[in-house]
Parts: C-alpha cells; sequence; structure tokens
C-alpha cells in the first residue's frame, strides 16, 4: 500500500467506512428546530471530509448564497475546506427546481453516497441548507471528519411570515450583533428581521437630510435605573446613545439578503416621537421644546399632523427606503396619546377642515397620508393594532399585539395580519419565576406556552384565515442593557416560535420540542450565544380541589431526578419526588433536579401561608383574562401568596376592565377575624389597584344586602396588601366585591383603556 498515490489510499479507505449493512436510523436521531413536515430515516451516514466536493450553479446569485453558505460553515466550525467539482463521488449537490413545491419548499437526501439538497426557489435551498447544517452540527466525528446521518427530507412551512423583532431604540446594540441575531434566526428558518429603529428614548439611524437626528435625538441625558414602577425615579446620570450610519445598514440589509432574511424597519409614527421632537421641535403642536426621553412609557409629545410634518417624514422615508428593499415599511402607530391633538387649534381646525369625528379619526387621517405616499412607491405599511382606530387604511397589514381581537377584526376586514400578542410573543416578559431571573418589564411568558400558541384564531373562517400571514416575537429592550440580556430572554424562546410557525399545529410535541432542544442549547452555548436554560429548572404546580391542597415538582428535561425537602425535614437525604404531596399546613418546600447524583438547573422553593380559606371552595362572578390566569380561581385560596414584584407568574389573577366578585365557601360556620386582600398597583404595566372593598361575612350564599366598605390609600406600587377587619365575625359564605379602577386616564399609559385588576391571596383569618 505504501506505493500507493495518498489520495487513492484516502479514497479505499473510505470507501471500506460504508458498510454493506448500515444500521437504519430512527426518527429521534434527526435533531432538527423546527421539526420538518416529512422525515424518512435512512440508514448508514455520508463521510463528510477533506475530499468531499460541492457542485451548484455558480452564475446563480441565489444558489451561490447557500453554497457559500455551507462553504464558510464548515470551514469555520469543522475545518472542511469544500471545492468546486463537477466530478462524481463524495459530494454535495445544490440545485433550484421550481416545481418541487411553494417559494420556501426543499427536499434534503443524504446517502452514503452523496448530498443532494433540492429548493422550490433560492429561498428554499437556503432552509435545506440549513436543515443540512443543523444535522452536522450535532455529530462529533473525528477531525476534518463528520458522518451526517442518511435521511430524506420533504419540507415546507406552514407559515410565510416568521419574524423576530428587535428593538434598539431604548437600548443600542452594535452591527455585529445584529449580524448575529440575523444569524440565529436564519439557523431556525426564520424569514423577517423587525428594526425597531425609532422610540422617544433615542433615533438610530443616519438620515442625511435632518443631521439633528443624529447629532441630538441618538442621544439622551441619561437612563432610568431599575424598574418603572419603582418609586421614586432613580437615574444614572450618564449620557446613552448612538445610531447605524447608512453604510452600516445597507451592510447589514446585504447581510440578511444572503440569508435569505427580510429586514422590516420601523419609523415610529405619530406617536412614540418625543427623540425626533427633541430634534425637530417645530414638528410638535405646542411649540415647546423637549429633550430626549430617559425614562420608559408613554409621552404626551406627538408629530403635529401639519404639511411641515408630512414633508418631513416622506422625506425621512423615501431615505429608508432607498437603505430597505423590503415590501413592508412598519410606522408603527401604537400609544398615540391624543392630549395635544385635543388642545392644539390647528388639530381641531384639521378635524373640521377634513369632516373628521374626532381625534381617533384625525390618528387614522395621519396613518392613511403617510400609506398614501409609501404605495405611491411601490410599499405597504404594517402598523400595531391601534391603527384599526379611527378607520383602518386601504391596504395596510396589522400586527396584532394587544392580543388577537386586533388581528381577528382586521382579518375580518381582509387585511392580511401577523399575529404577535403579549399573551405568546412578548419575550421580555419573565420566562420563569425563580427568584434570581433578571429584571424585565412584568408578565409571564414560560417556554411551553410558546410553543402552544397557533397564529390562527377559532374565531376565523378558512378564508379569513388565509389572511393570517404568520407570528412574531417581539423582544423590548427597556431592561436590556446588552446583547447577553437580549439573547438570554429572546433565545430559546424564539426556538419555539420558528416551530410554531415553521412546522405548524399538527407537529406539535412539545417533549420532543425539549428533547431536541437540550442539544441545540449545548450548540448555542458552543458558539458564544447565552440563552436561558429552563430544561433543569424545577417547577411547582399547586394543585387545589375538593378541599385539598396538592404539590407536585417537575421540569422539562428527559433525564434526572428531583428530590425535595421542607422546613422541618430532617438533614438526611431528600426524597425522590414521585407522587404529588399534600399541604395541610405552613411551611416552605424546595426541590432539585439531580443528574448522575450533581445538582443540576435552578431549584424552586414555594411557601405556603396556611389560613382558615386555604384548600376552600371558591366561586367567582367574572373570568380572569386567559394570559392571567394560569393558575385558575383557585390559586386565590391555595395558600400560596404570589411575587412581590412580578404580576405574571401563577398566583395573580388579572381582570382586564372588569371587577373581581367572588363566593368563599367555608364549609362552616366559622369565626373571621379579618380578611387580608392582596393587589398589584403598576400602572406603568396598565395595572390599578381598586380605590374600595366590599365584604360580608354570612350563613348563606345569596346575594348580601349590606356591604362592609374598606377605602384603600394606594401608596405603594407593585404588590400591596389590604387588610380588613370583619364585623360579623361567625358565618359560613364570604361575600367579596372589588370594583374594577375604570377607565385609564388621559396621559396615563393606556390612556382610554380599561384598567387591569390583579388579584392575589384572599387570606381568611
Amino acid at each position: 500500500m505504501k506505493y500507493f498515490p495518498p489520495l487513492i489510499c484516502l479514497f479505499l479507505l473510505l470507501s471500506s467506512c460504508v458498510s454493506e449493512n448500515p444500521v437504519p436510523h430512527k426518527i429521534s436521531d434527526y435533531q432538527l428546530i423546527p421539526i420538518p413536515q416529512n422525515i424518512k430515516a435512512g440508514a448508514g451516514y455520508f463521510q463528510l471530509n477533506p475530499t468531499t466536493s460541492l457542485t451548484f450553479d455558480q452564475q446563480n446569485e441565489e444558489i451561490a448564497y447557500s453554497a457559500n453558505y455551507l462553504k464558510d460553515y464548515l470551514q469555520n466550525n469543522n475545518q472542511i475546506q469544500l471545492a468546486q467539482s463537477s466530478k462524481s463521488g463524495n459530494q454535495i449537490s445544490l440545485a433550484i427546481d421550481p416545481a418541487s413545491g411553494p417559494e420556501e419548499a426543499y427536499t434534503l437526501t443524504i446517502t452514503q453516497k452523496g448530498i443532494l439538497i433540492k429548493g422550490a426557489s433560492g429561498q428554499g435551498l437556503f432552509r435545506g441548507t440549513i436543515s443540512l447544517i443543523q444535522l452536522i452540527t450535532q455529530q462529533s466525528g473525528q477531525e476534518n471528519l463528520v458522518e451526517v446521518p442518511c435521511v430524506h427530507i420533504e419540507d415546507a412551512p406552514a407559515f410565510s411570515y416568521r419574524g423576530m423583532h428587535l428593538d434598539v431604540g431604548r437600548h443600542f446594540f452594535p452591527v455585529s450583533f445584529i449580524k448575529k441575531y440575523i444569524d440565529l434566526l436564519a439557523f431556525y428558518k426564520m424569514n423577517r428581521f423587525h428594526w425597531h429603529l425609532t422610540e422617544d428614548q433615542g433615533w438610530r439611524i443616519e438620515i442625511k437630510q435632518y443631521p439633528k437626528l443624529q447629532e441630538i435625538a441618538a442621544y439622551r441625558n441619561e437612563t432610568l435605573i431599575g424598574h418603572y414602577s419603582d418609586q421614586p425615579h432613580q437615574f444614572d446620570g450618564q449620557k446613552y446613545g448612538g445610531y447605524y450610519t447608512q453604510e452600516e445598514v445597507k451592510e447589514v440589509v446585504q447581510y440578511a439578503k444572503e440569508r435569505f432574511i427580510t429586514i422590516i424597519p420601523e419609523i415610529e409614527l405619530p406617536g412614540h416621537s418625543r427623540a425626533a421632537l427633541a430634534a425637530y421641535p417645530e414638528l410638535g403642536c405646542t411649540g415647546a421644546t423637549y429633550d430626549v426621553a430617559t425614562k420608559w412609557g408613554v409621552f404626551l409629545e406627538v408629530y403635529c399632523p401639519k404639511e411641515e410634518t408630512f414633508e418631513f417624514l416622506q422625506n425621512v422615508l423615501s431615505e429608508v427606503m432607498a437603505l430597505f428593499p423590503s415590501k413592508y415599511i412598519h410606522i408603527g402607530g401604537d400609544e398615540c396619546p391624543k392630549e395635544q391633538w385635543k388642545n392644539s387649534a390647528f388639530c381641531q381646525d384639521l378635524i373640521k377642515k377634513e369632516g373628521l369625528k374626532d381625534e381617533h379619526e384625525l390618528q387614522s387621517y395621519f396613518i392613511k397620508r403617510i400609506e398614501n405616499f409609501l404605495n405611491s412607491k411601490g410599499r405597504q405599511i404594517i402598523g400595531w393594532d391601534e391603527i384599526l382606530e379611527g378607520g383602518l387604511a386601504p391596504n395596510a397589514t396589522v400586527m396584532s399585539w394587544r392580543g388577537e381581537s386586533g388581528g381577528i377584526e382586521a382579518a375580518k376586514q381582509g387585511h392580511d395580519v401577523i399575529m404577535t400578542p403579549t399573551s405568546h410573543c412578548y419575550f421580555d416578559y419573565y420566562q420563569s419565576d425563580h427568584p434570581d431571573e433578571p429584571l424585565a418589564i412584568g408578565g409571564f411568558l414560560p417556554l411551553e406556552k410558546v410553543y402552544g400558541y397557533h397564529p390562527i384564531p377559532d374565531e376565523l373562517n378558512a378564508e379569513e384565515a388565509k389572511h393570517i400571514l404568520g407570528a412574531q416575537g417581539n423582544v423590548w429592550t427597556e431592561y436590556m442593557k446588552t446583547s447577553q440580556q437580549v439573547e438570554y430572554m429572546a433565545f430559546p424562546r424564539a426556538l419555539a416560535l420558528a416551530e410554531v410557525t415553521w412546522s405548524g399545529k399538527d407537529k406539535k410535541d412539545f417533549q420532543g420540542f425539549c428533547s431536541r432542544l437540550a442539544i441545540h442549547l449545548r450548540w448555542l452555548q458552543n458558539k458564544g450565544v447565552n440563552p436561558a436554560n429552563p430544561l433543569y429548572d424545577v417547577k411547582t404546580t399547586v394543585k387545589n380541589s375538593s378541599g385539598s391542597i396538592h404539590l407536585q415538582f417537575s421540569n422539562q428535561a428527559q433525564d434526572g431526578i428531583i428530590r425535595y425537602k421542607n422546613s422541618e425535614m430532617a438533614s438526611s437525604d431528600d426524597p425522590a419526588f414521585t407522587e404529588d404531596l399534600t399541604i395541610d399546613k405552613s411551611g416552605t418546600w424546595t426541590g432539585q433536579t439531580f443528574v448522575n447524583g450533581e445538582a443540576v438547573g435552578k431549584p424552586q422553593s414555594i411557601q405556603f401561608d396556611w389560613h382558615q380559606g386555604a384548600g376552600a371552595k371558591l366561586e367567582i362572578k367574572n373570568q380572569p383574562a386567559n394570559k392571567y390566569g394560569a393558575g385558575g380561581k383557585e390559586a386565590l385560596v391555595n395558600g400560596v401568596l404570589g411575587s412581590n414584584d412580578r404580576y405574571g407568574d401563577k398566583e395573580w389573577l388579572g381582570f382586564e376592565g372588569k371587577d373581581f366578585e367572588a363566593i368563599i365557601d367555608l364549609g362552616k360556620k366559622t369565626e373571621v377575624n379579618s380578611v387580608v386582600f392582596r393587589f398589584y398597583h403598576g400602572p406603568g404595566q396598565w395595572i390599578y389597584a381598586p380605590n374600595k372593598i366590599k365584604i360580608t361575612l354570612s350563613d348563606s350564599d345569596d346575594p348580601p344586602n349590606v356591604w362592609q366598605e374598606k377605602i384603600i390609600n394606594k401608596k405603594t406600587r407593585k404588590a400591596m396588601e389590604v387588610k380588613v377587619e370583619v364585623d360579623s365575625q361567625e358565618g359560613q359564605y364570604l361575600h367579596i366585591l372589588v370594583p374594577n379602577f375604570g377607565i385609564i386616564p388621559e396621559g396615563a399609559q393606556g390612556a382610554g383603556h380599561g384598567a387591569w385588576l390583579f388579584v392575589d391571596e384572599v387570606r381568611v383569618l
């Protein structure tokens, strides 16, 4: 053999590795996210090594994008350099076949002799290339050698719009991170990047015709410290800001194009415009000067709908359109207070002149003016669902964020919709109820809830459902100062949404997803990404039924055991959790996951505060909102207090614009001295504690004639406790009526909407 040329020796060695009777694979061997529509398991492996070549049509730019991406990946990660070749043998072939399915469809065939990826278009070919790369990342192999499992995949997305958003107005991130973010979206077959470029707190894109946007609007004098709800507000005293030059924007747009991701820029109007008004105050309604906002929230300062403003915005959007080829331009349209318009003589005259009903129709007039301009340039607008108010612009696409109702209304009107409701798609919400989670805006959106989302509401018929283009995850960065924080909040929830929008409703398998996710989390960490890892974190579930309270520990991992202890246990080995624990007294219980005897993931502790109403039967008149009712009504009498700073855990129940009315059946005549209520007060999140409480203790479940009333003094923010001494101290039925605060006042966040009322444990003492 020593006389054979080295290449022939290598060929013979590799040929001998191809088994004549290869072992068949299982479907679970292909750890792909999102899961493909159809997978046919093969047998054996294709050997990717230094002799592997790549064949493709070099004259086709779109094929070249996939070829170059694959070559760069293998060179950088596996030290394998693919050469262009038309010869047969150990080869990867890329091709486009328009007849093979919808635009993003692809087939991936891996045999022991070669790999063929066929896309219905350049997009489809790239999605197939990503599937191949995902399979490669999961194989350890020797240096310069990867064995890729044989398989045949036929795949296409369930939804045409699969997006992620990033707010760079509140916190600014460098081009290097924007590219990294785009790479991560591409790796999970997302195809839209919504770049939120302007805000009250900073303008982030260079506009050459208006240099003050770079000089003034891009920088704020200081930034809020802590949460918006913390009082009094504290600031860091440090100037903060930055912007992307037009050359940097072009670079990012090209980078995304080569990964078949369309960037949708957002230029906010008519609200969320205080930074722009700081640079050009003449565009406002008051004649005052402004500063770039230094805290979060909604501000009264908005664009005035005069010709000077429209000229400014058209010039800005002309420069934006020159940079972004996207069909869509996002114009915001959300959270626009009307107070300055109401007090403006110009605006009131304009309302009369145009025959408008009110300021809501004035906003619609504003949006339609911008839409007409963009339509004349061959573009279309996307706006948040507030653009429905006052009449929807004729060709607008709606992003439904305040729930699904806006999207449902728009689809019924024949408008296209992208679903991005706070309940399932806001990745600035807490993803865990562990106390060491980093500060977030509020809410609670765990991985399993994202995965459980389906973008098409049941209320739509088949024709209306066609207008639901897909869904998008939103990453608002008020509380994300660094790129590492963005990664922690966005991933792996973005992976769950990627599977929701690509694989569709019929392919849902959360346990299977978690099994695949374990491998992908390791890959992300190895690539320098900082994802959350919830798989081994212990979760607690409290069940309150038939007068008994039970505690369950669980996690999302496929291995390991959970051990538990409580505050009264001896220090001996903690027992393994095997069945629900019955709780009948106060105490603290803690669970921890162990793998091979080592503690992994975050432990979880839960404290029970026993009282006379714990485990009692409870009936409520108005049901909590679906997104804030995870614990069910029984959570109000299960002996567990909700978080002091987070209203989105399983213990808080949220009522949108509704009263809280309940009857607690104590089971028998009981002596009661007091009732302790807990409410959440966070006006920045549209949450208002009530002004009063009414209670009655009686022997009958009939509605009471006389109420005992307690007036509430709201001095604190976040969780607040209200104790009501009971006049009639003996009875079986405790009647409760807590009126909602009502309509949020003008000038406050959420003005004009019904306030949220959040209620926690009702303790009967």
